[in-house]
């Protein structure tokens, strides 16, 4: 009898306790974020959920899930992953916003957050259809990018673009440049929010046995999930025939990815250039870490890459990794201010090829580490969210 009593006073409080967690949970604003990716490698879009979450948001983020996409890893925010019967094109855009559009009508929520133009329209109808406020997060500036020059979606995106964002009040991008240029373009102010990594106070250790490269050579890396066109990949698989003892690690994906393998084919780099696929942030890091210079090579062929800050500049600085990139003015800025890396002279393999050889000669990485560790230390989100607080603290 005395056991008896003693598991129902024990389930009595389990009953208690859940119904008070469930009351308060209840009682977060709830905000949906949504981006057209797979959620795997968005590292930015994370770090706002996480910083959302912290504040005391009841935080569900929606992407897709592609044939392909790895497992996600747990959160303490909720996800949704669609699975959508288009995987790329105009037909893709229509599917997900129309699927997007549809689960934001039906779902409760106090405030959406929109990540760059492609999810922008259904946000925009759903939060008028529900009177709720919308926050708009552009990570480029969308309309330049590559991918629609020359081509008739350029138009479409620029009247999406053109029809809503003058309507929006809160603004944010990730520099300074992009945000002078939209500010420029329609007259509204936007805050900014740089893609910057967490503190690292943990990065998983790997050494060269452990990526099977010789203790001798040098590892140069190249990382992203964007490895496309005009992004300098090209040229730094051909700079390696001229590069002394050492091993391109080329990590990620990307539109240029086959290409590339191709290429090493070609020039019988097999040795010389190594291939892996797309990490967790963590296991990435241990690639970062264990490599002697990182590149960065975006090309200036439009507005779109002239003035981007590639999240990769952020990773190489973290894990103690000097960086070699293109002549772009907002990764200058960062690289000639904190002195972690050099800028290549010229977009051309043996450029590249010159100024690999010169940072593996002088050993950089240690000369350097000093700045490097400075630049670690300040350049981190537990800085840069204070401006994302400053904005979502009028939503709780």
């Amino acid at each position: 009898m005395e056991t008896h009593n003693s598991q129902l006073i024990t389930y009595n409080s389990y009953l208690i306790i859940h119904y008070f967690y469930q009351t308060k949970l209840n009682d977060l604003k709830k905000v949906i974020v949504s981006v057209t990716n797979d959620l795997v490698s968005d590292q930015r879009v994370h770090k706002v959920c996480t910083t959302l979450t912290n504040m005391g948001f009841d935080v569900l983020l929606i992407g897709r899930k592609l044939p392909y996409s790895p497992k996600l890893e747990k959160r303490i925010y909720q996800t949704k992953r669609m699975r959508l019967i288009f995987k790329k094109g105009p037909l893709f855009y229509a599917e997900y916003n129309k699927r997007l559009l549809l689960l934001l009508v039906f779902r409760k929520f106090d405030l959406l957050v929109s990540n760059d133009l492609d999810t922008l329209s259904a946000n925009y109808l759903a939060s008028k259809f529900k009177s709720k406020p919308l926050v708009y997060d552009s990570h480029e500036y969308f309309t330049e990018v590559p991918e629609l020059q020359g081509r008739k979606a350029k138009k479409i995106w620029e009247r999406i673009e053109s029809w809503i964002f003058p309507k929006l009040k809160d603004i944010i991008t990730v520099n300074q440049s992009i945000a002078d240029l939209y500010q420029k373009k329609y007259n509204k102010e936007l805050k900014v929010v740089r893609n910057i990594p967490f503190r690292n106070t943990k990065i998983t250790t790997l050494n060269k046995e452990d990526i099977g490269i010789d203790e001798n050579k040098h590892v140069i890396i190249l990382q992203g999930a964007g490895i496309n066109v005009d992004r300098g990949a090209e040229e730094a698989v051909l700079a390696m025939q001229y590069v002394n003892n050492a091993v391109l690690l080329i990590v990620g994906g990307g539109d240029v990815l086959e290409v590339l393998k191709e290429m090493v084919a070609e020039n019988n780099l097999a040795e010389r250039v190594r291939f892996i696929p797309r990490q967790s942030i963590d296991k990435l890091y241990g690639y970062t870490a264990v490599a002697d210079v990182g590149l960065s090579l975006d090309k200036d062929t439009n507005l779109n890459y002239r003035f981007s800050l590639p999240n990769k500049i952020f990773d190489y600085i973290q894990c103690g990794t000097p960086v070699l990139a293109s002549d772009l003015p907002e990764v200058k800025n960062i690289i000639q201010t904190y002195d972690v890396g050099i800028i290549v002279e010229k977009h051309n393999s043996e450029s590249i090829a010159k100024s690999l050889n010169y940072m593996l000669d002088l050993g950089f990485k240690h000369l350097h580490k000093n700045q490097l560790n400075k630049a670690a230390q300040e350049l981190i989100w537990e800085q840069e969210e204070i401006v994302l607080k400053d904005i979502y603290q009028k939503y709780l």
